[in-house]
């Protein structure tokens, strides 16, 4: 893996040469082995949390690992393209608005034991903005190169504070084409469904059940790109114990291993459909 300049990997991209690049900030992973009309995401992935801020922050550790989702990245790996956040989102998030992308709180905490500094956030603010910047190159190049794109834009949930009985997965669609994309969403759906985990964890994959896909990496490409099609796809934190901290490699193993057949069926499907 390669330290590059956020300029360099956009030249890259653009020049379509193969590469495994980590940002020169150190905030984001690019991988493209093979340049194909799918993207694998994982925005949440990170935990990085840089030095300058552990004394002004409120939050423990724990309390930000329990609101990332660890492990997506590990999901979707074996896949040609893969990007993926390296930060935590309570430095900045990648899936909110820029103006909104540093907290002031944090699920109902304040988080910094004072303001931020103008140039604090600044650093912070700067990085949202080149990932979104390596993000435009990408995604142009893909709808240049294929004609339409999709995006399987990974994340996890925790289930286990919910108060009613929630799926495995589920898939946020109020801000996509679902007029055009519907029946792409839902076959994305029932493949989700198949997907078998250790343990009997039940296989239950629903659309806008625990979430709507209001971020902002998908709104920020659904509202940029005419033929991308971005799938917000949440697991429920069936493969860690969200309150010990523990990690079950097994169940992340059945996941990855069992969407490194699903996901290229389902973009060749969609290529099929709505190339031009």
């Amino acid at each position: 893996m390669e330290k590059l300049s956020v300029d360099a990997i956009c030249n890259k991209i653009r020049a379509e040469e193969t590469f495994h690049a980590v940002s020169d900030d150190y905030a984001f992973t690019l991988k493209i082995d093979n340049y194909v009309h799918y993207v694998c995401a994982a925005v949440h992935d990170g935990h990085e949390f840089r030095k300058s801020l552990w004394e002004k922050c409120l939050h423990s550790e724990y309390d930000r690992w329990y609101e990332e989702d660890p492990e997506t990245k590990t999901m979707i790996q074996s896949h040609p393209i893969v990007i993926a956040g390296r930060d935590s989102r309570f430095e900045y998030d990648l899936n909110r608005f820029p103006e909104e992308a540093v907290f002031e709180t944090a699920w109902g905490k304040q988080l910094w034991r004072e303001p931020l500094s103008v140039e604090e956030k600044n650093i912070s603010l700067q990085k949202h903005k080149n990932f979104y910047k390596v993000v435009n190159t990408l995604i142009s190049k893909l709808e240049e190169k294929f004609g339409v794109c999709i995006v399987y834009d990974m994340h996890s949930y925790n289930w286990q504070r919910w108060e009613r009985e929630v799926p495995t997965w589920n898939l946020g669609t109020t801000n996509v084409d679902n007029s055009r994309f519907g029946d792409l969403i839902e076959d994305w759906r029932k493949d989700l469904e198949r997907v078998e985990l250790p343990y009997g964890i039940k296989k239950t994959a629903k659309i806008n059940d625990t979430f709507y896909g209001n971020g902002y990496f998908l709104r920020y490409i659904t509202n940029t790109f005419s033929n991308t099609l971005v799938l917000a796809t949440e697991i429920a934190k069936v493969y860690c114990d969200e309150y010990q901290q523990i990690i079950y490699p097994e169940v992340v193993e059945a996941v990855e291993s069992q969407l490194k057949i699903l996901i290229p069926e389902h973009a060749k499907h969609f290529y099929n459909r709505f190339k031009a």
